[in-house]
């Protein structure tokens, strides 16, 4: 009989991260374990001469096991280029062997100094019928779960939800934590053009209110502004500049949040925690404009509890910035505790997130303490022991 510690080991080694063969330890549970420093000491981050903990609350995987339910749908008719590039990423084949490797991405997590990666699957299966969906969110949950439970002091998970059937997306909501030991879900930034704000999707937000699940929005592409737009599709995010997903992804999830502020999802569900990919897109920097339309245009803009400003401060947003400046005016505009460390791994986007934060001007040791990972820490609810 296989004992449980072999069980996760298979589990986690077949068809998580692109998976060749990975070496699967540490203890079981949720606690990180106090020798953690003394075994990576290449990774220590220490500000104030204490050492402090690292989380990367913006981080992807696949699991290729999901091909077999969906490489029959690929090049259907009449599906968008982003759609087509999303369900070939699945295929197995087109997988560089070891690149992904749960070895390859523990050293790249040592030498970008992080202890702790929330991982995801960007949602790709809204198109999919309530049985596909729900085969292909039940395969991606339990793998991430095993991979979670192998690394516990390495990994948490984010969920999968079939969003497209919101009372479907409530169960598994409910496996997903209480069952299989996920912290919260990612979800897209709308669910085939139809907004978060919905109505038909408060059930989702309520459960997630009530879990207190960490839910991430990140975006997929506006109808076609995602990596892979045709040119049929939005003919003006064509040219140099990957447009589709330089402008598209943050404009998605300016969008989705608005909608979020102005439609009373925030105020009928006032403590959920989501946080933003990309560093919430462009709302934060010209959120002011959302306060002045009720005097320009009163017709159009109903008040809402308070100042569409004030909303801010209820998400949390990662790290993905660039510039000195634009982290900056992001902590002014929502505080210190709502950004949290991002690297939008295994893209190229941000290989030094640690470094960006102790080198940021203006900062207290509390401040980048709590951005690196202390929120986060509290947010997944991690018992973090250091020598």
């Amino acid at each position: 009989m296989r004992t449980r510690r072999q069980f996760l080991k298979d589990s986690a080694t077949a068809g998580i991260f692109f998976l060749g063969a990975s070496r699967v330890g540490s203890a079981f549970g949720t606690t990180l374990p106090q020798q953690l420093g003394i075994q990576r000491k290449e990774q220590q981050v220490m500000i104030g001469g204490h050492r402090v903990l690292t989380v990367d609350g913006h981080a992807h995987v696949l699991v290729p096991d999901v091909w077999e339910l969906v490489k029959d749908r690929v090049r259907l008719e009449g599906q968008s280029g982003d759609l087509q590039q999303a369900l070939q990423l699945q295929n197995p084949a087109r997988l560089t062997a070891n690149i992904y490797t749960v070895e390859k991405r523990l050293a790249d997590m040592d030498e970008m100094r992080l202890d702790v990666q929330a991982v995801h699957i960007n949602p790709f299966w809204y198109w999919a019928d309530q049985d596909l969906a729900s085969k292909i969110v039940q395969i991606q949950n339990e793998k991430i779960s095993a991979l979670c439970a192998a690394h516990p002091d390495r990994f948490v998970g984010l969920g999968s939800v079939a969003l497209q059937f919101p009372s479907l997306a409530v169960e598994q909501m409910e496996v997903g934590m209480k069952k299989l030991g996920l912290r919260g879900f990612a979800i897209a930034g709308s669910v085939n053009g139809e907004e978060l704000s919905s109505a038909r999707f408060d059930p989702f937000w309520a459960k997630a209110e009530e879990l207190q699940a960490f839910i991430f929005i990140h975006p997929q592409g506006l109808s076609g502004t995602g990596d892979n737009p045709t040119p049929k599709e939005q003919p003006r995010f064509q040219g140099n500049g990957r447009l589709g997903n330089v402008i598209g992804h943050p404009l998605e999830t300016t969008l989705a949040l608005t909608h979020l502020i102005q439609d009373g999802t925030m105020d009928r569900f006032p403590n959920l925690i989501i946080c933003a990919a990309h560093a919430g897109g462009f709302l934060p920097s010209y959120s002011s404009r959302s306060d002045q339309c009720p005097v320009a245009w009163p017709q159009d803009c109903k008040p809402l509890k308070k100042l569409p400003s004030e909303y801010l401060k209820q998400f949390y947003y990662d790290s993905i910035l660039f510039s000195h400046e634009d982290m900056r005016h992001l902590i002014a505009v929502v505080g210190y505790t709502q950004v949290v460390l991002g690297t939008d791994y295994p893209t190229m986007w941000n290989r030094t997130p640690v470094t960006r934060i102790l080198d940021q001007p203006g900062l207290t040791d509390e401040q980048r303490t709590a951005i690196l990972g202390g929120t986060l820490a509290k947010l997944f609810n991690l018992d973090v022991k250091f020598r």
